[in-house]
């Protein structure tokens, strides 16, 4: 059933298990579906993203992650308010695509992509803009793989008593992240991520108490996450449009898979050494890789181009036919490209890639 290992950031490669959940069929209306899977998903993500669960709640949402980046920006960032967005990537940059969508009081302060958001920076900022109300950040950039120091920026923004949103798309149930220690307020991410499921639906990890006064909010019907919490709330898990249920029930068993691994923790050293096995490896064929250690996440990592003349076209289809598929890069600073280290891959697997790359 696997032609090919996806080695990117999602969707990404998950177990026979996984996807085997999926081939039975559920109704969106019954309660073994709603109370016995969507609710018991509903419970888990907040256990795993906070060590005080009974401040946090989880709203599920039928689409991408960017879905429910936009639905969170949409539906928690009043038109009175101000967000200050901290992109030095791609989808950093999105969050402000999707201010300006929904003509939101907003400023992007931008960073090079080949460097993390720097907290001094934002407290600087924020200590001359007091109409700032929210700031949202990426944890893990997939553009390049760097990994922003969250602590670090969490502890800035709470410290001017701002609201944070935290676009976790790629690191959570990958990256250990504990919400109420932090203080964030509104955490993103994906089932088709480091939890290891399919795509088809995301999902936002929100405060309580700041949710609670979302009502109204939203500028989109399909994107309110505000009615969405509610009538998941009231209805024990009943979405109020149609869900993804195969990919619910899958999402499910990623989620059984994840604990019996050990948990966050346990996936994140596997994912940190698929992550030092591919660097050691390429580094010994004369690969550099784009960031330097300390900035690099376990998640995905970008290498330059050995050669001038390096042609990814045909070095992406060498692999794809041995096994492997890899991503281009996503940058116009340097000729780059990407491989992930999340999913159901192991070291084992990476040694495997050097040595066929070491071939080619």
């Amino acid at each position: 059933m696997r032609p090919y290992l996806l080695l990117t950031p999602g969707p990404l490669t998950t177990t026979e298990t996984v996807k085997s959940a999926m081939m039975s069929d559920w109704c969106t209306w019954d309660k073994d579906y709603n109370e016995g899977i969507v609710e018991e998903i509903r419970r888990q993500l907040v256990e795993i993203a906070s060590s005080r669960p009974e401040e946090y709640t989880a709203v599920l949402m039928q689409g991408s992650g960017t879905f429910c980046v936009e639905a969170t920006l949409g539906g928690v960032v009043r038109p009175e308010d101000n967000l200050l967005v901290a992109a030095n990537g791609a989808y950093g940059k999105r969050m402000g695509v999707i201010a300006d969508y929904y003509k939101l009081n907003c400023h992007v302060m931008k960073f090079e992509e080949t460097e993390p958001v720097s907290p001094e920076a934002i407290g600087k900022y924020l200590d001359g803009h007091d109409e700032v109300t929210h700031v949202s950040v990426v944890h893990c950039e997939t553009t390049t793989g760097v990994l922003n120091p969250l602590a670090e920026i969490a502890s800035v923004v709470k410290a001017h008593g701002k609201t944070l949103i935290v676009d976790a798309m790629s690191s959570f149930g990958g990256v250990p992240v504990d919400m109420a220690e932090l203080g964030i307020d509104f955490l993103i991410s994906s089932a088709n991520k480091c939890i290891q499921g399919v795509p088809g639906f995301g999902f936002i990890i929100a405060r309580k108490s700041l949710l609670q006064q979302c009502k109204g909010v939203a500028r989109s019907l399909s994107l309110d996450i505000y009615d969405q919490w509610e009538t998941m709330e009231k209805g024990h898990g009943k979405w109020r449009f149609t869900s993804p249920t195969h990919v619910v029930r899958a999402f499910m068993q990623a989620l059984a898979e994840l604990k019996e691994e050990g948990g966050v923790a346990a996936r994140h050293a596997r994912y940190c050494e698929n992550h030092k096995t591919l660097v050691e490896g390429m580094r010994s064929l004369g690969y550099k890789t784009l960031l330097p250690d300390e900035w690099q996440s376990p998640v995905i990592t970008s290498f330059h181009y050995p050669t001038a003349g390096f042609d990814f076209a045909s070095f992406y289809q060498k692999l794809k036919a041995k096994g492997f598929v890899i991503y281009p890069g996503k940058i116009s600073q340097a000729d780059t490209f990407r491989i992930g280290n999340i999913g159901d891959v192991h070291p084992d697997d990476f040694k495997r890639l050097v040595e066929i790359i070491r071939s080619l």
